[in-house]
């Protein structure tokens, strides 16, 4: 089953070509708390170091942690499994997207929310030939 998803979906952990191009070139860099699995190997047109990472479940961009989102995207050198990585205090834990659930963000006044719309500048009463 598992070897047909990864045939067929990209959206469940790693597809057939990815397990390829990891086995042939990745070198694991380490995992975070949600298991996730990060690698790194071969260059990319700048010059710089290819890194990615293999999901543990769905393909979810926001379910990696801020310190490895950080050496993903080059912002350091150094990952978080080669230092004592600790959040700061502004940094929030993981939550998952909640897009499409009930735990979603819904302002007031939003069609699915409760409530009305609170009135803003912005508004306008338009014209009608009887006002």
């Amino acid at each position: 089953m598992k070897l047909l998803l990864q045939i067929f979906t990209w959206w469940n952990e790693q597809t057939i070509g990815t397990r390829f191009h990891t086995w042939r070139f990745g070198k694991r860099v380490g995992e975070d708390e949600f298991g996730n699995v990060y690698y790194q190997g071969g260059t990319d047109s700048e010059g710089r170091t290819r890194r990615w990472v293999i999901y543990n479940g769905p393909a979810e961009a926001s379910a990696i942690p801020p310190g490895w989102h950080g050496w993903m995207h080059h912002r350091t050198d150094v990952s978080p499994a080669d230092e004592k990585y600790v959040p700061r205090e502004w940094q929030k834990p993981h939550r998952a997207n909640a897009t499409g659930t009930a735990q979603a963000y819904r302002p007031k006044g939003s069609i699915v929310g409760a409530g009305e719309r609170p009135r803003v500048t912005g508004d306008y009463d338009a014209w009608t030939p009887r006002s």
